[in-house]
């Protein structure tokens, strides 16, 4: 009688200390997967969650995880039919319920859920999704047992198996909706990692769920997500491993390759599907004309930004969507996407724009050096001041953002949720999407998105997906800078690091050393 806890308590031991240390910043929102479109707080609902699909930690492609199976002969009516064995962490099970209770209440417009217009697609969206709606369930979802419901979108729409990955699709379990509150409190999710505990600020400790269903099992015993306001600080403890792992090092880490003398053999260089950019406030009148924000991309000299701050560790971006991903055209921006001084300087003059121009960005993640270095380029250019406001932390400033509070020009930046060109577009630039901030509307570009995500073969969609981007362009709501690539850094005692294309740490491959 007293062998087994004596035995409960050295495998606890054992997984405590396979529990690894990452790196994260402090979620703007509770962690609900279709309340969560931030970078900070999507790394922790992957390792809580798993959705339909997932996808590769190499190269991206979506196969299926919770859904046994997803079948469809028109791209528009869709029969999933779900894996046998799934819990959720309070050992409820996950069912076709799950996810349809999730998806209608992410979409159900008075709920304010930020990433409801990823569900945009399915049949009644539109009804259910206004701010003051009575309508609260999707016609297009129906239940037709424990495992199996069938989706019926608006209009055919190829891409949606490859979007159900995303976190927006993911299910919540029946307790949720007895009591949001307590949920928030002790978010319960079906990953293979299980909520402990969090500290505002400082830290959120995940373990490892016993019961996950999936066959990509984990080795560790957890993950301790620690919040940190300096990335130097962060850079500083995986070097003296204090720290397990660090998605993306600080610039300065670059110069002359020092992280190669500071991190020999723990660090990883690779491009993923990402791009940053700088974005305009589109409801401040000050930039209401597009050739101010026309001349201010041209008056960018990326080649010498990412040469002086990244010793030439990114790509220039030429357009919206970073190569790899399945319909990318090249050079998409022409001459908006270069470095033309004279052109800008012509055009800025002919707006007639006054004042000074501010750039800010949070500072919690390395932004600084480069948007002093674009704001240097634009004074150098177009002969005016322009200044870069910090704001402290990635949660104010996606508060701030949301709130309209921000009238300076604004870091952007996308990482893909799926990987298709059309996630690089509607989530930003369709009018009311949920990630479209700067409150960017183009009735022409609604137009082509809808006829692109209606087109009968890839192939044409891809046409019409490139037609909208460089219309987008032609308005420059959003300038591109630079496609991503991150060097992540790990201490000593990890092994089988894997970054995975969306600059996440592969926590099913990684393993902790003896």
């Amino acid at each position: 009688m007293q062998a087994t806890p004596t035995v409960r308590t050295a495998a606890t031991s054992a997984r405590a200390g396979t529990i690894i240390s990452y790196h994260g910043t402090e979620p703007e929102n509770a962690l609900i997967p279709g309340h969560t479109t931030e970078s900070g707080g999507v790394k922790v609902i992957a390792a809580l969650f798993r959705g339909l699909v997932s996808y590769d930690r190499i190269d991206a492609h979506p196969r299926n995880a919770v859904a046994e199976s997803i079948k469809t002969a028109d791209s528009k009516v869709f029969t999933i039919r779900l894996r046998d064995g799934w819990t959720f962490h309070d050992g409820t099970p996950v069912t076709a319920n799950s996810f349809v209770d999730a998806w209608n209440y992410t979409a159900y417009g008075p709920n304010k859920m930020q990433a409801a217009s990823f569900l945009a697609h399915i049949e009644g969206f539109d009804e259910v999704n206004g701010p003051d709606s009575t309508v609260s369930e999707l016609s297009g979802l129906k239940v037709l047992d424990d495992h199996t419901f069938i989706v019926t979108l608006s209009a055919p729409f190829s891409e949606f198996p490859v979007t159900l990955g995303c976190s927006a699709f993911f299910p919540l379990p029946e307790a949720f909706f007895e009591d949001r509150a307590a949920f928030e409190a002790h978010p319960i999710g079906n990953g293979a990692f299980r909520f402990v505990s969090r500290v505002p600020e400082e830290h959120i400790l995940l373990e490892r769920y016993e019961g996950y269903a999936g066959n990509d099992k984990p080795s560790i015993g957890g993950v301790d997500f620690r919040i940190y306001a300096s990335l130097a600080d962060a850079y500083h403890d995986v070097m003296a491993d204090k720290l397990d792992y660090l998605d993306v090092t600080p610039f300065w880490a670059l110069e002359d390759s020092r992280y190669l003398r500071d991190l020999p053999n723990r660090t990883y260089d690779r491009t993923y599907l990402g791009i940053m950019t700088v974005s305009f406030p589109l409801y401040d009148e000050r930039y209401a004309d597009p050739r101010v924000r026309q001349a201010i991309s041209m008056s960018i000299d990326r080649v010498k930004l990412i040469d002086k701050i990244f010793q030439g560790h990114q790509a220039p971006a030429d357009g919206l969507v970073p190569p790899a991903v399945s319909g990318r055209a090249d050079n998409q921006g022409g001459e908006l996407c270069s470095y033309s001084p004279v052109r800008a300087k012509e055009l800025f003059d002919e707006s007639g724009f006054e004042g000074d121009i501010e750039l800010t960005s949070n500072v919690d993640s390395p932004n600084q050096p480069w948007m002093e270095e674009v704001c240097a380029s634009v004074t150098e250019t177009l002969g005016i001041s322009c200044r870069f406001v910090p704001i402290p932390t990635l949660g104010e400033f996606r508060r701030r953002l949301n709130a309209q509070e921000i009238t300076a020009v604004f870091r952007s930046g996308w990482i893909a949720d799926y990987p298709s060109i059309e996630n690089f577009l509607g989530p930003m630039f369709r009018t009311g999407a949920s990630d479209n901030v700067a409150k960017y509307c183009n009735p022409e570009v609604d137009a082509l998105l809808s006829a692109a995500d209606t087109a009968p073969t890839s192939e044409q969609a891809w046409e019409l997906y490139q037609q909208a981007e460089r219309t987008i362009l032609q308005d420059m709501p959003t300038i591109p800078i630079w496609y991503q690539s991150t060097l992540s850094a790990w201490s000593t005692r990890l092994r089988s690091v894997q970054p995975n294309p969306f600059r996440e740490l592969d926590l099913y491959s990684v393993t902790v050393a003896d």
